[in-house]
């Protein structure tokens, strides 16, 4: 094992327990940080459909954002793992969709529309104020983005917990870089 990839082995563990003890008391917290999305998106341009993911475990839940942006008329997406070490698919979804089991215990659409967004909003589980963001390590979400951004400009917002910033994450060059985090704090652009 590679010192960056013990590093970030590591760094995982801290980070989950981090996480759940800020699930544990962060009431309104998905609100929060679902309003300070909705800022963030006023400026953009070019942003018709959003992949949000269905949460797991103490992750932030995004349904107040979806349930937002729907209502604003964008399009919904989530992302859908298909093998492993391949990119996500991302498929159409709005609420009361019909959902099923998929891989690693994540809901996913029993149908829908394979989509290309133009924003994605993704879970972790640390970050730091250089958006460089600490996953589970399957590496999904740098795939997806290596290859959204490689044929069309694609952004990419961290959805989490304050607590879940650290001062750095262990990265390597494949790790996509988010163009922000939004939290129950407000929202951290990289430095």
């Amino acid at each position: 094992m590679s010192p960056i990839a013990a590093a970030k082995r590591a760094a995982r563990a801290e980070a989950l327990a981090r996480r759940d003890a800020a699930h544990a008391a962060g009431a309104g917290a998905a609100r929060i940080a679902a309003a300070a999305v909705l800022r963030e998106l006023a400026p953009m341009r070019g942003i018709s459909t959003v992949s949000a993911y269905l949460p797991i475990g103490s992750e932030l839940d995004p349904s107040p954002l979806m349930a937002a942006l729907h209502g604003m008329g964008f399009g919904l997406a989530v992302p859908v793992i298909e093998a492993k070490g391949r990119p996500l698919r991302v498929r159409a979804w709005a609420p009361g969709a019909t959902v099923v089991p998929g891989p690693f215990g994540v809901e996913v659409p029993a149908e829908g529309a394979w989509v290309e967004p133009d924003l994605l909003v993704v879970p972790l589980l640390a970050f730091d104020a250089a958006g460089h963001r600490l996953g589970y390590g399957a590496g999904f979400y740098d795939r997806t983005l290596a290859a959204l951004r490689a044929e069309r400009a694609v952004k990419a917002l961290g959805f989490a917990y304050a607590a879940q910033q650290v001062a750095e994450v262990p990265r390597e060059p494949t790790d996509a870089q988010l163009d922000a985090v939004v939290t129950e704090a407000g929202v951290l652009r990289p430095e």
